[in-house]
């Protein structure tokens, strides 16, 4: 449990709601990003946030400068119903919270993903390496 642990620590009061929602979200989040077929995946993500004028905001987080910060809002507005409330559900936590939860883990989540501010091809991202620079963003013991 240390990697979870260390994530919720890192979440601090963007969540309301039990510890175990929480990780639960982080679970979902790398499972959304791990999903490589039907245009999901980090690929995906991106798209769906260029697609919402979200463009400059998602590049930011893989590029190799300072991450742009984004709102509950805007992540509603990026992933739209459907996927967000496939990780509402999977995490057991309302879809506002939800959306803060992504809004406060997907900027340093996709950075660690990208460390040379270029997306990996889709195929070489599993959830067991995402778990990996997980645990690194959150310094887990």
């Amino acid at each position: 449990m240390g990697l979870l642990d260390a994530a919720l620590g890192m979440l601090g009061d963007a969540q309301q709601g039990s510890g175990g929602s929480q990780g639960n979200l982080v679970q979902a989040a790398l499972s959304l990003l791990s999903q490589t077929q039907n245009g999901g995946g980090l690929q995906g993500l991106i798209g769906a946030f260029q697609n919402a004028g979200l463009g400059e905001v998602i590049a930011s987080w893989v590029g190799t400068g300072q991450n742009l910060p984004i709102s509950a809002d805007q992540i509603q507005q990026a992933l739209g119903g459907g996927h967000l409330n496939q990780l509402a559900e999977a995490s057991g936590m309302s879809h506002s919270d939800t959306a803060g939860g992504l809004a406060a883990i997907l900027p340093g989540l996709i950075d660690q993903l990208t460390p040379n501010g270029q997306v990996a091809d889709a195929d070489n991202i599993n959830p067991t390496a995402m778990l990996q620079q997980f645990s690194s963003l959150f310094g887990a013991r």
